[in-house]
C-alpha cells in the first residue's frame, strides 16, 4: 500500500503534511484494540512508521478489559510491534483527586504516555481520534458555551507531542478499510450505551446530520479549521496589542472594542477564565483598586492605572499556598490569601438578595464567637453541609466534579473555615451554618473579590 494507492493513507499525508513526523523516529501509539487506534496502527505501520505501543488497562469492564489487553498483545507479536502497558488505580485517583472516571482516566494515561514518549525516545505519541470525534467535540463544547478556542476544536499536532493523524477520516470509513484489508478488532460495549452525552450526540445528532446533509461532518470540520486559524490570529494580535501581559495599562483595555475578551485571550494561558476576566473589566470600571483574581500559577491585580500579573509561590515554597491562614472576621476585610471584603448589617435588614451564596454569603454575627477561624485549601474527604439539605453534608469533590474543574483548580481551592465546620467554598457554595434569618440586622456580608 502506498499514498496513491490507498484513500485513507492519501488522505493522512494530505492532512498533516506540515506536521508529518520523521520517518527516522519511532512513533508511540496509543493501542486500546478498538477499530480506530487498531486502523491506525496498520496506517502507520503502512507508511512506514516504526511503531511501539502503549496499553492502558484500566480494569474498568472486567474481563473484557482484559481481553483488549490480550487481544493488542497478541497484534503486536504478530506485527513485530514493542508494546508497553500499565495497569492504573483509577479508584485511587478519585479518592485523592475527586472527578468523574473519564477524567481519572485522562489524567492517569497522558502523562504515562509523555512519559514512556521521552525514555523511549519516540518523536510523538499518536492518538486515534477521528472526523466524528471531531464533530462530537464541536458540539460538546457548543453546549457549554465556549468560544472560538472549544470550538476549534482537537489540533492535529498539539503542543505536548499529541499527533492525531486521523482527523479527516471517519470512524465508518476506518472500519470499512479494516474489514477490507482482513484485520480484527475489539469493540467496548460502553460506546453502545447512550450513558454519556458523546454517544448521546453519536447515536442521535450525527446521524441526523447526515439525513440533512451528506457532508455534514466534513463541512463542520472546515469550520472548525476556520476557527482554529482565527484563533490562532487572534492570539497573536493580542501579543501586539498587549506586548507585556504581566503589566497591562487600563487605558489600552479601554480602548479595545471587547476589553474582557482581548484580556481572556492575553491571560488564559495562566488559568484565568472568562469569568475573571470580565470581572477584571467591571473592576476596572467602578475603580475598585486591589481587587484580586488568583488561578493555581498567577495572581491578577488591579492597580491605580494597570493590571499587574504575578506568580504565585510552587507549593510547598510558602505557608499562604499550602497551610492553613488564620483569619480575623472582626475587621473590614481579608487580604490574603485571597481578597474578600467584610460589611455589617449595622441595623440594615438582611435579605437574602444581597447575597448569591458563591461569591458573597452572609453569617450570622454568631460567628464572631468561634475560637478558630481559617482559610485553607481543600482536603480530600471536606464535606460541607449546604443550604436546602436539611443537615445533610456533601462531599466538597461532589461540588468541583459538577462544575467539572480541573485537578489544579480543586488543589488550589478555598475554603474557609470556623471551628473544624466549612463555612464557605469559596466561589462555589455557602453552607448552611449560622443562617442569617430574613430581616435580622445582626449579620456580615463577606464577598469575594
Amino acid at each position: 500500500m502506498t499514498p496513491t494507492t490507498d484513500p485513507l493513507l492519501a488522505t493522512i499525508a494530505a492532512d498533516n503534511a506540515d506536521i508529518m513526523p520523521p520517518l527516522e523516529q519511532p512513533v508511540l501509539v496509543a493501542l486500546s484494540g478498538g477499530a480506530d487506534s487498531t486502523a491506525m496502527l496498520h496506517l502507520l505501520l503502512a507508511m512506514g512508521y516504526t511503531c511501539v505501543a502503549a496499553h492502558c488497562n484500566f480494569g474498568l469492564r472486567a474481563a473484557e478489559s482484559d481481553r483488549d489487553e490480550h487481544f493488542v498483545r497478541h497484534l503486536c507479536q504478530q506485527l513485530g510491534v514493542d508494546l508497553h502497558t500499565c495497569h492504573p488505580d483509577v479508584a485511587a485517583w478519585q479518592r485523592q483527586h475527586g472527578g468523574s472516571v473519564e477524567m481519572a482516566c485522562r489524567e492517569l494515561r497522558y502523562p504515562w504516555f509523555s512519559q514512556l514518549r521521552k525514555q523511549l525516545h519516540c518523536s510523538c505519541v499518536a492518538v486515534a481520534h477521528h472526523l466524528d470525534d471531531q464533530v462530537e467535540t464541536f458540539f460538546l463544547n457548543l453546549l457549554r458555551g465556549s468560544g472560538t478556542r472549544g470550538l476549534a476544536g482537537m489540533a492535529a499536532m498539539s503542543g505536548n507531542h499529541i499527533w492525531r493523524p486521523l482527523l479527516g477520516i471517519s470512524h465508518a470509513q476506518l472500519v470499512q478499510w479494516l474489514t477490507q484489508q482482513g484485520y480484527t478488532w475489539v469493540d467496548d460495549c460502553t460506546n453502545l450505551t447512550d450513558h454519556h452525552l458523546r454517544n448521546r450526540l453519536r447515536h442521535h445528532l450525527l446521524p441526523l446530520l447526515d439525513q440533512l446533509n451528506p457532508h455534514a461532518r466534513q463541512l463542520i470540520a472546515r469550520a472548525m479549521g476556520n476557527l482554529r486559524a482565527d484563533h490562532q490570529l487572534f492570539t497573536a494580535a493580542t501579543a501586539t496589542w498587549l506586548p507585556d501581559p504581566c503589566h497591562i495599562a487600563t487605558a489600552t483595555l479601554a480602548a479595545s472594542p471587547a476589553p474582557a475578551t482581548l484580556l481572556y485571550h492575553r491571560l488564559s494561558p495562566w488559568g484565568f477564565n472568562a469569568q475573571q476576566c470580565h470581572e477584571a473589566i467591571r473592576a476596572i470600571s467602578s475603580g475598585s483598586t486591589g481587587a484580586t483574581w488568583v488561578t493555581a500559577t498567577h495572581r491578577l491585580t488591579l492597580r491605580n492605572d494597570h493590571l499587574q500579573v504575578t506568580a504565585l509561590p510552587a507549593p510547598g515554597q510558602h505557608p499562604s499556598t499550602t497551610a492553613a491562614v488564620p483569619v480575623d472576621l472582626n475587621g473590614n476585610g481579608i487580604t490574603t490569601p485571597v481578597t474578600i471584603t467584610i460589611s455589617r448589617g449595622d441595623g440594615k435588614p438582611f435579605s437574602p438578595a444581597m447575597c448569591d451564596g458563591k461569591r458573597v454569603i452572609a453569617l450570622s454575627n454568631n460567628v464572631l464567637q468561634c475560637r478558630h477561624v481559617e482559610l485553607r485549601h481543600w482536603r480530600r474527604g471536606d464535606r460541607i453541609a449546604p443550604f436546602g439539605m436539611a443537615g445533610r453534608t456533601r462531599l466538597v469533590s461532589d461540588l468541583f466534579a459538577e462544575r467539572h474543574l480541573p485537578p489544579e483548580q480543586r488543589r488550589n481551592a478555598w475554603l474557609l473555615v470556623a471551628d473544624d465546620k466549612i463555612l464557605w467554598v469559596l466561589g462555589i457554595r455557602a453552607a448552611a451554618h449560622y443562617t442569617v434569618k430574613s430581616n435580622a440586622t445582626d449579620y456580615l456580608l463577606l464577598a469575594l473579590k
